[in-house]
């Protein structure tokens, strides 16, 4: 599991692809360029000249080149291999790819991390190894990275979106929230079991002033402070989603045990 930061400061979890997973989206992406250039070479025919091997040449390579670019892009970052694998190929901030990371990682992948100079795929696999978020070069030169859509359950979020509060946070205007105090807000969230309970409430509250002068609401009659700020941040991440168009489950989750006597009764927002 990775948190990567967008550049407005909202954390998106994301469980990044590793070496074996990828490589075997690269073998099912290879056979599948293989066959492609072995029906290309049964329909033309075997070369007899000098020049039929040039354009067979120039064919491959197109074919090496263009096969990745060409589904990546169409398919935001997929190619057969990787949707058959869950995986995607995403931007450093979690957004989708364009023609341009595509055409960077497919040019990187064939002239140095596979084929051309790569040694059959060395330099990719020493490269991703070296990386801590398991990029190859042509993922450090485009910007991107390649994450696993497909995860088992993960478990309850630290930050998550109690369902009485859903359609109250949704009218919110969280454009005026520091990231500095959204990320100091989410590792109280995270931190808040650590404290004793005077102290966590203490933080809480002192935090939830904060937020409440940014937003304009305070912390409503009868709710925890602490669901009030996992929903602040909740509905900023599911914004921040929707906007980079990630898709994923929403962040909802079971509540953490309540942080105040009135922990049990439902907040219902006035009419």
């Amino acid at each position: 599991m990775s948190d990567l930061v967008t550049g407005e400061a909202v954390v998106l979890e994301l469980r990044l692809a590793r070496l074996a997973s990828r490589s075997l989206a690269l073998a099912l992406d290879v056979l599948c360029q293989f066959v492609v250039l072995l029906v290309l070479f049964l329909v033309s025919g075997p070369p007899d000249t000098a020049l039929g091997v040039a354009v067979g040449l120039v064919v491959a390579v197109a074919v090496m080149v263009g096969y990745p670019v060409t589904t990546e892009t169409l398919s935001r970052g997929r190619t057969l291999g990787k949707l058959a694998l869950g995986l995607r190929v995403v931007r450093d901030d979690g957004g989708p790819i364009r023609f341009r990371h595509a055409l960077v990682r497919g040019l990187t992948g064939f002239f140095v991390d596979f084929w051309a100079l790569g040694l059959g795929g060395a330099v990719a696999v020493f490269v991703s190894l070296s990386s801590a978020k398991g990029k190859r070069v042509g993922d450090l030169l485009a910007g991107t990275i390649v994450i696993r859509e497909r995860m088992p359950p993960a478990p309850p979020a630290v930050v998550f979106m109690p369902p009485w509060l859903a359609g109250w946070a949704a009218g919110l205007d969280l454009s005026r929230v520091p990231d500095d105090l959204a990320l100091a807000v989410r590792n109280y969230l995270a931190r808040r079991g650590e404290f004793s309970a005077p102290a966590a409430e203490t933080l809480g509250w002192r935090l939830a002033t904060e937020v409440g002068q940014h937003i304009g609401v305070a912390v409503p009659h009868g709710v925890p402070v602490a669901d009030y700020l996992s929903a602040v941040l909740a509905e900023r991440r599911a914004r921040e989603q929707a906007r980079v168009g990630l898709s994923g489950p929403a962040p909802w989750g079971p509540p953490p045990p309540p942080s105040s006597p009135s922990g049990g009764n439902p907040f219902v927002p006035p009419v």
